[in-house]
This record gives structure tokens, sequence and C-alpha cells, in this order.
């Protein structure tokens, strides 16, 4: 019987000679190319495989499994196993090869069977042969996926990950806990790195293993941990660990594949295991890399729910290039919009925390000449009303924006101004406000009418600090004498309009005293403001003299951002 030689091209990287009946009695694929080129001259027909998974040394595996009788040599290992069900995918061996009639069958291994047999036993495979089959199976997407193989490495990896390694212990640097972990960047791309410090904890130990598997694959063992039901934290972790790996010196699109998928990750976890410092770490790597935008809200809004474990420096975020502005202010906008969707509104401390941060950052922002009057304004009333108990700090931002905009008008004034409540600012704020040119003359108005019902609520709230008056009767109008010796008193002790007369008068001078001891101090608070102006003036005058001299020295801007990254 002559036997037909097949060339076998495999991703035109090398060339294989085979007997075509060998290979046709296992693979499919094979029998149904041969048949389709039966009629073709060629004394060796020849067979192209592009896109084989595994290559030609995938191949080679095949062949001998074939060559084998079906393995019998002991072709599939646990080394191997996940390339050759993908290979066996490929070339059709699902099915034995059919019995002709009245002959004995002779039906052959199937070699998807056999892979799949030997996935079984995967949970029970070492540590590191289970590690190499994920690493085989990410390069041999999709049919690692459609083949199943994919799933069931990644489950017999986590499976294992549950449980310690029999020898000793821990050596991946991970945090005791999600706030102490740190992640640190520096604007440098070559210098860029992420620093995870703190005690080394047992179940950490695979870190290390896995830092080497591609983006991809590490969403789908961190979502894998979180469906088992894994500690978040730990799983949080995991994945500033693998940043700080990879990120320094990884290309532009590696980044954001990185970026991408630790953020999918990270949005389905518990909010109090993801490290605040750690996202704006995230958000400050990935602003020049433009991420999916379903990856920026994902991130926004993982800000937005920690935003009161945030600091000042963490919102300091340069504006993106081409905008004339120092910050970017409308981030941070949505940073609060996603507080408050998070049900802040509800925790009093938390929103109050948040509250003075703002009162910081638009002190912070209120020099930029280019932030327009309603963009501070949407900014400064963002937060309810209860985020502040006292509006003195908001007033102080307020003024430093109205000096560096003197072109305001008094209407555009008037608008910002509603962001106040004078009724919580303090006497030595509204004493400032009255005498400042800055503000409207409404607003100096205002605040003065605010105070007066400040002051007339304390004396109706505190009527225990008014002198009681004397239940005594007061005098008679005149007394006269009748013709038995007696007087006539005129209903003098019946409780007529003289008593209401008598307390309305004690109640004013009560009063009077009332407002004579808050002028007194008043007057001692002013005094203690004006200090307070000298040495501010001392300080501007320094200030300027600073910044003439950087002029003059290096010819600097006489305002620089401040150190976005430590």
């Amino acid at each position: 019987m002559t036997r037909v030689v097949l060339e076998v091209d495999v991703n035109g990287e090398e060339l294989f000679f085979v007997d075509k009946d060998v290979l046709a009695r296992f693979c499919g694929r094979i029998r149904r190319v041969v048949a389709a080129g039966a009629v073709s001259a060629r004394r060796h027909p020849r067979v192209a495989l592009h896109g084989f998974p595994g290559g030609p040394e995938a191949f080679e595996l095949v062949a001998r499994f074939c060559y084998t009788d079906g393995g019998r040599g002991g072709a599939v290992t646990a080394a191997n196993a996940c390339v050759l069900r993908c290979a066996a995918e490929f070339l059709d061996m699902a099915a034995a090869d059919a019995p002709e009639v009245g002959v004995a069958s002779t039906a052959a291994p199937s070699l998807v069977r056999m892979t799949e047999k030997a996935f079984e036993e995967m949970p029970h495979w070492p540590w590191h042969t289970v590690v190499d089959a994920v690493k085989q199976c990410q390069r041999l997407v999709p049919l690692a996926d459609s083949t199943g193989a994919f799933d069931a490495a990644v489950a017999a990896l986590v499976s294992q990950m549950a449980v310690p390694p029999p020898a000793a212990g821990d050596t991946t640097p991970t945090g005791s806990s999600p706030e102490c972990t740190e992640f640190r960047f520096s604007c440098d791309t070559k210098s860029s790195s992420l620093s995870l410090r703190g005690s080394c904890i047992s179940r950490t130990w695979w870190f290390e293993d896995l830092v080497a598997l591609g983006p991809a694959t590490v969403e789908r063992v961190a979502s894998a941990l979180v469906a088992r039901g894994t500690d978040h934290g730990v799983v949080a972790r995991f994945l500033f660990y693998y940043l700080k790996c990879r990120i320094a010196g990884a290309s532009a699109d590696d980044k954001k594949a990185m970026l991408e998928a630790s953020v999918a990750v990270m949005a389905s976890l518990d909010r109090s295991v993801v490290s605040c410092k750690g996202l704006f770490g995230i958000l400050r790597i990935a602003a020049p890399l433009r991420l999916a935008d379903a990856c920026q809200e994902r991130l926004v809004a993982m800000i937005g729910r920690k935003l009161d474990h945030a600091t000042l420096d963490n919102l300091l975020v340069p504006a993106p290039p081409g905008t004339a502005s120092l910050y970017d202010v409308s981030l941070v906008f949505r940073f609060l919009a996603a507080f408050l969707r998070g049900g802040a509104s509800d925790e009093p401390a938390r929103l109050k925390k948040v509250g003075r941060l703002m009162d910081l950052y638009l002190a912070e922002v209120a020099p930029d000449p280019s932030l327009r009057p309603a963009k501070f304004l949407e900014l400064a009333t963002a937060l309810p009303a209860p985020a502040r108990d006292c509006h003195d700090a908001l007033y102080r931002a307020i003024d430093v924006y109205f000096q560096i905009h003197g072109r305001l008008t008094d209407e555009e004034k008037m608008k910002i101004c509603r962001g106040l409540s004078y009724e919580k600012l303090s006497p030595e704020c509204c004493k400032h406000l009255a005498r400042n040119g800055e503000f409207p003359t409404r607003a100096a108005v205002q605040a003065l009418a605010s105070q007066h019902t400040v002051l007339k609520s304390i004396v109706l709230r505190e009527p225990g600090q008014l002198k009681p008056v004397s239940p005594s009767p007061p005098p008679s109008k005149g007394k006269r004498r009748d013709g038995s010796g007696g007087y006539d008193n005129d209903d003098v002790g019946g409780g007529g309009e003289n008593d209401g007369q008598v307390i309305l008068y004690a109640g004013r001078l009560d009063l009077s005293l009332e407002n004579q001891n808050l002028r007194s101090l008043l007057d001692g608070m002013h005094w203690r403001v004006m200090e307070l102006e000298k040495v501010c003036s001392r300080m501007k005058t320094q200030m300027s003299k600073m910044k003439q001299a950087r002029r003059g020295g290096g010819g600097r801007t006489a305002r620089s951002l401040p150190r976005m990254c430590s």
C-alpha cells in the first residue's frame, strides 16, 4: 500500500513531512483538507496551518501522539495539557475515526478527552506547574477560552492560593491594612515606582509568582479570587503590588492595560480596603494615558467614595494640557458628586470632614486668574449646608477670589456671596466683611443684619440671663383721704398696665447691659484682629520681596505648582 506524504506548513515557520493516513486517522481537519485537494497533481500534497496554537513545538507533540497510536508513550502531561487541548481543538481531534462495516472497532483515542481528563487532576498539580499552565493559556487565547482550558487553569490556581506553601513563609512586602499601604509615584518616567510597605502576612505568599502574568490574566485571576470569597484586602494589596512591579519602565499601552485591568477589579471591592492614596497615585499615572471612559468613571467613583480620606495635595491635580487653569477643578467637582451619591449626606462626620477639605481647596484655587466665577460658585456650593458649621474659611476664600478677580461686577460678586451663610460667620469675620471694600455694600448690610438677628435669637433663647423683676407692687399714682380717715387706692394693686411697663423697662435695661458686654468683647477681638493684620502685612511684604528676588534670579513664574509627587 502506497503511503502519501503530506507537507505541513505550521504558521509559515517550519515544514513537517508526515504520513497522511497516520494524521488523518486522528485529525478531522487533516482529513477534510486532504479530501478537498485529492485531485491535486502534486506528488506531496501541501497543507498550510496558519494560526496553529503553540507553533511548531505543539504540532510536533500532536504528531508524536498520532505516531504512537494515541499517546501510549505518555504524550499528555501537566506541562503540555493546555497547549495540546488547544491544538486538538484546532485540528478537530475530538471524534474517533469511524470503523468500516464488518470490521472490528479500531477507534483512535481522542486527544481532547485525554487532555480534559488531565484537567480534572489540575488542582493537585504542583504550584509552579499550574502557574505555567496559566501562562500558556494567556498565549493561546481565544482557543484557551473556547475550550475551557483557561477557566480550568485559573480555577486550579485560585484553589491553591488559599493554602499556605508547605515551606516557610511570606516574602512578599505588603501592607497590614489598606490605609497603611503607600502608593508612591515619581513624575519621571524612568524612575516611576510604586512602593508597598508593611508587615508580611502568610496569605500573600503567591504575589511574586503572579507578577509576570499579563493584565488581562491578572484581571481574570483577581476576579476569580473575589468570586471565591477571598479577603478583599488581600486582592487590593495584590493589585497595588502588581502595579508596583510592572508600571516602571512599561510602555504607554502596557500601562494603560494594567491600570484598566486593576481598576476594573478594584471597583468591585469593598470601599474600606482600597487605599485612597493608592487611587490618587493611579489617577496621576493615568492622566496622560487616556483611559477608557468606563475606567475613568470607575476611578472617579472610587475616589469620590473615599474623599473624606483625601488630603489637599491629593486634590491639586494639574489641569489637562491646553487649558489655562492651574488645577483641574472639574475633576474635583466630579469627586464631590460621587461622594454625595454614595450616601455621605447621612454621615455628618464624613460630610464635615470633606467640608473642611473643600474650604482648603477653595483657598488654594481662588488665586487662579483663569477660574471663572460660575465654576468657583459651583464648587463652593456643591456640598449641602450641614457640611459647614462655620463659614469663616469660605469667606476668606471668597475674599481672596475677589482680590485676584478685580474686574467682577457687583452682581457677579453677589451671586458668589449667595454661597455664604452670614449667620454662620463669626463676629470677627462679619466686622471684617463690613469694612472690606472688595465686597458689595449689600453683602455688608446683610452680614450686619444677620448678626443682629443672631444676637436677638441668643437673648430670646436664653432668657435666664435677664434679671428677674421684683414681684412687689409698684407705688400708686396718688392717694386721697376719705371722710373716714382712710385712703382710696384707685386699684393701685390690681395688676394693671403699670406692671407691664415696669417689666418691659427692666427687660430693656438688661438687654442694654448684655449689648454693652458684647460690645466690649467685640472691641477686644477687634484689637486682636488688628494685631493679626499687622503680622499678615509684614508677611506679605516679605513674600513680595522673595517673589521679586525669584524673578530676578531665574526668570521663574511668581506662582509655581506645588509638588505633585513625593
